[in-house]
């Protein structure tokens, strides 16, 4: 049967039959094949025709962190798989266990992970969490959970009622209750006047406890730096006064890392750019680089206990289980990936080349009228697109559309906010591979230059 795929058209074809691809409206595909990505080498893959692009999205969703084709991982989860592949999380695995150590001596005040397989499933497990707190503890109460305007946390129902992007949840409801949201902190799209932003944007947050009764709510979720709702960098003083928030009202931080984790930033999760002493953290896409599906809950010793309280009552423990949670290739393959970054000091390099990129990028919006704003973290970094910079209104999503498509027919893919805001799908998404270099930043961004000079020809 695999012979008949030695002809490639003959993939395209099965392709086009029978794949259902993620986030695609396949009526496209009526008139031209669908692209196969065939290899990837460093930040380069190619297509099934030859064609070779440079990929400045780490895998087009802020995964691949330390680049395609690393031989050393894929030995770390074959030989992995050999010994012992898997076993059902009710039991422990040797690279589990090693993982989780490595993993809590980069998240100091946290000590407990629970493994998943993706970023949706691990911010699920936090809010059953909190949920379940709500029943042991609380009597009930302290059963909601905040979420953020433009913030965004997966596609399965509990992570879609905490989605702040209107468009991401339209047609998927009704969603469950108790899911609650606070406003954004854009400063850019400043909704106040406030001279301190930040603090005027974290002191909306109290308000929408005072409103819901602060003995109802049980935690907040929240991106460090929000990613799909376009690249959103907190103002300052924000986090520090969120800190102060929650603590006054008992409530649990849940930090959503699932794509500024594992050095995107310049560290080794977004939150610690912030002095956040956050209780939950999720992260999964860059944990392992893509290499094997792996995401994890990290969690601190007091919210552990909190399921140890009473070993008389067999309903008193965390009852939940991933199925490939207990899959030994993803911690294999998170723990060479960790030492990759920590062996080719890409950290180091994700700050030096996310400066070179943001000062690149700047003289872009020196130079286009169009670019309404630069925002970003280490090698995290958005441009906000409008038609008019006076009134900031945005650029229509066709012609954002048309940017990215200029781009990669010059052979560079970048990303933009897409079916995420209505009229506001106007950021252009940056995440190159933490490996990135000068000579990879200046073609990213002269590509760019010439799509938005594409605008005004």
């Amino acid at each position: 049967m695999d012979g008949q795929f030695n002809d490639i058209s003959a993939t395209v074809e099965a392709d086009r039959a029978h794949v259902w691809h993620h986030l695609f409206q396949h009526a496209a595909l009526d008139s031209r094949d669908p692209r196969i990505l065939v290899e990837g080498k460093g930040m380069t893959v190619w297509d099934q025709n030859g064609r070779d692009y440079l990929d400045a999205v780490s895998g087009g969703v802020w995964t691949v962190n330390v680049g395609y084709g690393r031989e050393s991982i894929a030995n770390a989860v074959r030989d992995q798989l050999l010994k012992m592949n898997y076993f059902a999380g009710s039991a422990g695995t040797i690279p589990a266990a090693q993982f989780a150590a490595r993993l809590v001596e980069k998240t100091p005040g946290l000590s407990r992970v629970f493994f998943a397989n993706s970023g949706s499933e691990a911010n699920e497990k936090a809010f059953k969490m909190v949920r379940q707190i709500a029943h042991k503890h609380h009597g009930g109460k302290k059963w909601k959970i905040l979420y953020r305007e433009r913030d965004y946390h997966g596609t399965s129902l509990g992570a879609m009622a905490a989605c702040g992007q209107e468009q991401r949840r339209d047609q998927y409801g009704p969603f469950p209750d108790g899911f609650v949201a606070v406003p954004h902190c854009l400063e850019y799209r400043a909704q106040w006047d406030d001279e301190d932003y930040g603090l005027r944007a974290a002191n909306a947050i109290e308000e929408v406890i005072l409103r819901e009764g602060p003995d109802t709510v049980g935690a907040i979720c929240l991106e460090p730096i929000t990613a799909g709702g376009g690249v959103i960098t907190p103002p300052a003083g924000y986090w520090e006064r969120v800190q102060e928030i929650c603590t006054k009202y008992d409530i649990l931080i849940h930090m959503d890392e699932v794509v500024c984790g594992m050095g995107r930033t310049g560290e080794w999760f977004g939150y610690q750019h912030y002095g956040i002493k956050p209780d939950f953290v999720t992260t999964a896409k860059g944990l392992a680089s893509g290499y094997a599906a792996i995401s994890c809950l990290i969690t601190t010793e007091d919210v552990f206990e909190k399921f140890r309280s009473d070993p008389d009552d067999p309903m008193s423990h965390f009852r939940d289980i991933s199925t490939f949670g207990g899959c030994t290739a993803g911690p294999a393959a998170a723990l060479e990936n960790m030492r990759i970054i920590e062996d080719e000091n890409l950290l180091a390099n994700t700050n030096a080349m996310g400066d070179l990129l943001m000062d690149r990028l700047m003289e872009l919006k020196d130079k286009h009228a169009v670019v309404g704003d630069v925002r970003g973290k280490g090698l995290f970094c958005g441009l906000e697109l409008v038609a008019d910079r006076a009134t900031k209104e945005p650029l229509d999503e066709t012609l954002v559309e048309g940017v990215v498509g200029a781009c990669d027919a010059e052979g560079v893919i970048i990303g933009k906010t897409s079916r995420s805001f209505k009229g506001f799908n106007n950021t252009l998404c940056l995440s190159p591979a933490l490996i990135v270099g000068p000579s990879e930043i200046t073609r990213i961004t002269e590509t760019i230059d010439r799509a938005l000079a594409q605008l005004s020809a």
